[in-house]
């Protein structure tokens, strides 16, 4: 079994180093451990410390794009490397290294295809209690969307099977953690978490500026994941809403109608055909929309396929991965 740890980081020369030596280079169960540094544009000596700290593997993107967008070219990285066991952490060791053989353990046993770390949000005192708060309460919306049993969905210590490696396809471009359960749980990929260990945090978060903008972006990612991945039930709500006040309303005009004599409430009636209207056409979209969910899911499923066949290097055919488009786009 190969494992490899890949690293996103960007400007993290002052941490890189003391993360990739602490990562545990024999483990039981595993034939070779391997790392992987996944370089979003830095503009500080983070390659050449990472390098010179000993990473087996260095992904340099050519710019800045984003904490997602680093993940998923790791990821696409790692599976040509023949990695049989993707494990992910933080490049500011934040995460405990030696927790990473119980990381993996549901994998080798076969127990869950992905695993998520989960650190000991209570006891963290670098976490603010406005911030372990909505932690809680995110992880709880992340449990609703996706209908797994995670506690800390926002964790990036979290390792994944070569399969569901594959299958996992992250569209936001801003962080993976959230929107990978999401898709776990709707792809009905076995997951799972254990308790993991935490370093103390040496600095501040880059990935937020704010409570607000942290409260504001999990709200956005979870609400778009759950729509591309489950439209029907999402509109076929939404039509719900709209449609049963607009049939009571319609009650309420033949009651009086049929008592009155029809004298009237005509407000009430136009009201009612609006929301009516309404109510059908969010049924249509969410028809639709879930044509559209189905066509995506034959697409990822062959995305996987072309992701787990054995890269043939060759120097006249460069592969064409998704951070290049991304970087064209």
């Amino acid at each position: 079994m190969k494992l490899i740890v890949q690293i996103p980081a960007l400007n993290e020369q002052e941490t890189i180093a003391q993360t990739i030596r602490e990562i545990p280079r024999s483990i039981p169960g595993v034939d070779s451990v391997e790392v992987l540094v996944v370089d979003d544009g830095s503009t500080d000596s983070t390659v050449d410390v990472a390098r010179q700290a000993g990473a087996d593997h260095i992904l340099q993107l050519s710019s800045h794009l984003g904490l997602a967008r680093a993940f998923s070219a790791g990821i696409e990285e790692a599976l040509s490397l023949g990695a049989d066991v993707i494990v992910n952490t933080d490049a500011d060791n934040q995460y405990c290294a030696e927790d990473i053989p119980a990381l993996i353990e549901p994998i080798q046993k076969r127990i869950a295809q992905i695993v998520v770390g989960a650190r000991p949000i209570t006891q963290i005192d670098e976490f603010s209690p406005i911030k372990k708060a909505l932690q809680r309460l995110g992880s709880w919306v992340v449990r609703l969307a996706s209908g797994t049993e995670i506690p800390d969905a926002p964790s990036g210590f979290r390792a994944y099977s070569r399969d569901a490696a594959a299958r996992i396809c992250v569209i936001n471009t801003y962080t993976y953690t959230l929107e990978t359960i999401i898709q776990a749980g709707r792809k009905k990929i076995p997951i799972t978490s254990v308790p993991v260990r935490v370093n103390r945090v040496t600095r501040p978060s880059r990935l937020f500026k704010g409570i607000t903008e942290y409260v504001t972006r999990s709200a956005r990612t979870i609400l778009r994941v759950f729509v591309i991945y489950a439209p029907l039930k999402f509109f076929l709500t939404l039509s719900a809403v709209f449609a049963l006040p607009g049939l009571f309303g319609i009650a309420r005009f033949v009651l009086f109608y049929l008592t009155d004599g029809g004298a009237g409430h005509i407000q009430s009636l136009v009201l009612s055909g609006v929301l009516l209207a309404m109510a059908t056409i969010m049924f249509a979209v969410g028809i639709l929309a879930d044509l559209i969910a189905t066509n995506r899911n034959l697409l990822e499923d062959i995305r996987a396929r072309d992701l787990l066949r054995p890269v043939q290097k060759s120097p006249e055919i460069v592969p064409l991965r998704a951070v290049d488009i991304a970087e064209n786009a």
